[in-house]
């Protein structure tokens, strides 16, 4: 059996590819497979002979024709895009394309592949991380000037600038006097965590807030020990009640 791979029949090749497949040369379609026909929701003969730039908005043709001259050397960037199909129905795609030759002729293939669920999916994820944000930062009134922080989950860095941007304003907006951060929700103290701790006391303490620390357990007091932590100008308790009694709320059962 010969391993020469130089009789394999390109063609019967990018039929059999699941993913679209154009190939086009001076902006002129010669040939796409059949999952483009689907995709485009077009025949080969409606499309072939189309220039490639058809499917994209005006503004993005100047950029693609650029890419496109330049994909005759060497492979372009793997790219977003919202295209059209032949129904005019729009569709948000990966572009990625590389040169090829058909006899002595340059060509360009381009993989054409449709992301709109994974896009549908990024925009959930995205809302639900914005409702979360907003979530985290809700300071919960419990008495005249008293409230409570509860934070939940980990504290990347994007959440720790959120929170220091929001609940300096929140705890103005609320006339608190005394905001309790309960971290019973946290299960993990890193760097990060550390100097939110000490950043929003700062603030707070600036503000004329008196911040009182709740809900750190005993392995997270540890693991602050470890990172060296200093808690000396935090008051902390080891949940809101008995924060709440040291304040004088001694109602609380």
């Amino acid at each position: 059996m010969s391993e020469n791979i130089e009789g394999i029949n390109y063609k019967e090749v990018i039929e059999y590819a699941l993913d679209p497949l154009i190939v086009h040369s001076q902006l002129k379609i010669i040939y796409i497979n059949e999952a483009a026909e689907n995709f485009f929701r077009a025949s080969k003969d409606e499309i072939i002979g189309a220039s490639p730039l058809d499917i994209f908005k005006s503004t993005s043709k100047p950029a693609i024709i650029k890419r496109i001259s330049g994909a005759y050397s060497e492979p372009a960037e793997l790219i977003e895009e919202t295209i059209y199909r032949m129904d005019e129905t729009s569709v948000d795609v990966e572009l990625y394309c590389h040169p090829i030759k058909i006899g002595e002729t340059k060509a360009i293939q381009t993989y054409v592949k449709d992301i709109t669920e994974r896009k549908k999916q990024e925009k959930v994820h995205n809302e639900m991380n914005v409702q979360i944000n907003e979530l985290a930062t809700k300071i919960v009134p419990l008495l005249e000037g008293i409230a409570v922080l509860p934070l939940l989950g980990e504290i990347n860095s994007d959440r720790a600038n959120i929170l220091l941007e929001l609940v300096p304003v929140n705890v103005q907006e609320q006339k608190v006097s005394c905001l309790i951060i309960d971290c019973s929700g946290i299960y993990k103290i890193d760097h990060l965590v550390m100097n939110f701790f000490s950043e929003i006391n700062s603030v707070l303490e600036l503000l004329g807030v008196k911040c009182v620390l709740t809900g750190v357990r005993p392995q997270l007091a540890l693991e602050a020990v470890t990172f060296g932590l200093n808690l000396k100008n935090v008051i902390t308790f080891p949940d809101v009640k008995k924060a709440l009694y040291f304040l004088g709320v001694n109602n609380t059962k």
